[in-house]
């Protein structure tokens, strides 16, 4: 369940269409992944794969690389949704506790930043399967910020 903004909240500093371009220059591999951005808020983010062959391991799952890779770009998204446009925020630290198969379909990350200090900000990523409400992931992570965006 994402957290939603309260009345008031200030908005997103990245549009979804610029998270896109960002991915598609910065981060190829997400870009051919299909990663689909559906909302960036103040941060906040909603991201999915779809569903493909080659995000399988035996036992018709989704991998667990593909789930930690799109928690971690999802978490980005909610970054850059906070701070704005930084491709050097860097991730230093996500755990991932997987829960229950997510099936064969896409995947759908729910991101949202628990705490945003200066120099760090720390974050939870909830996975689930496309046709699921079911939890088959969680997330915490932290991203370093750098210091040109940072003010130290």
């Amino acid at each position: 369940m994402q957290k939603r903004p309260s009345a008031g909240a200030s908005p997103a500093r990245i549009t979804s269409a610029a998270f896109k371009a960002l991915l598609r220059d910065h981060l190829p591999m997400m870009a051919d992944w299909g990663v689909k951005v559906e909302t960036i808020g103040h941060g906040t983010a909603t991201l999915s794969v779809p569903a493909g062959r080659r995000f399988l391991r035996p036992g018709d799952t989704v991998s667990g690389p593909v789930m930690m890779g799109l928690a971690d770009v999802a978490l980005y998204a909610a970054l850059l949704g906070a701070i704005g446009p930084v491709p050097l925020a860097v991730t230093s630290n996500l755990t991932i506790n997987f829960l229950r198969k997510p099936g064969a379909g896409g995947i759908r990350a729910e991101a949202a930043i628990l705490r945003l200090g200066r120099r760090l900000a720390t974050g939870e990523v909830r996975l689930y399967g496309k046709s699921s409400d079911l939890l088959a992931a969680h997330v915490i992570s932290s991203y370093a910020i750098p210091n040109e965006i940072s003010g130290a």
